[in-house]
């Protein structure tokens, strides 16, 4: 595996693809330099981990481009004292850059072997406020509801009902919604009982497989 810590190109990836491209939220920007993303990348793919694109984690699964998770990351306007789930763990990228920002993740993966995975890499680096759930993401998990944002990390053909029930007054649902091949990419927020969207452009992600997802790889 690549050695660690790569320092020198997590600066140049947040410098030349993140920051340059409009992300200026500083949070956002420090945790995508400390997190190293190659060891979040099985090999030999981990190599090219500080490059701008999407990378094959294993159960065809992919991990998101540095640049779509730092513009997800940055639309959800987290605080520090927030609680966040993500849907979709794959490798655990996303939940550890969420970890540097916020007081707690929960984090729902329906495939268990990239579950423990997730929890291995988060825990060989002690991000320790991450908690993995095995289930069906569509349906939340309301054990820890409310959340003050909710990232969504695979494409939706829907708003998942479930989530929009667990998202907090005031609270942001960040997630890409439209067909399998190509999708918006959608912010929703929450002010007492009404709930807004706007639309953020065209985005490409996984299938979201669910009951309130798509119902199975080849539908």
């Amino acid at each position: 595996m690549t050695p660690y810590p790569l320092i020198e190109q997590r600066r140049k990836m947040v410098e030349g693809q993140i920051r340059a491209r409009g992300v200026r939220d500083p949070r956002v920007l420090a945790a995508l330099e400390e997190v190293p993303r190659h060891l979040f990348i099985p090999p030999p793919y981990d190599r090219d981990a500080y490059e701008d694109s999407p990378l094959p984690i294993g159960n065809g699964q992919t991990i998101s481009q540095p640049y779509i998770v730092a513009v997800m990351t940055e639309l959800l306007q987290l605080r520090p004292s927030d609680r966040v789930l993500e849907i979709g763990t794959g490798s655990g990228y996303q939940a550890a850059i969420l970890s540097r920002i916020v007081s707690h993740v929960t984090s729902a993966e329906r495939i268990p072997e990239l579950a423990e995975l997730a929890r291995r890499n988060l825990s060989a680096l002690h991000y320790d406020n991450v908690e993995i759930i095995v289930g069906d993401g569509t349906l939340g998990y309301p054990a820890n509801a409310p959340y003050n944002g909710i990232l969504v990390t695979a494409a939706s053909p829907d708003i998942p009902q479930p989530l929009t029930e667990q998202l907090a007054d005031g609270g942001r649902m960040v997630l890409p919604a439209g067909g399998r091949d190509l999708q918006k990419l959608m912010v929703l927020e929450r002010d007492g009982s009404s709930v807004t969207s706007s639309e953020y452009g065209g985005v490409r992600f996984v299938p979201l497989i669910g009951e309130y997802g798509w119902s199975g790889e080849g539908s």
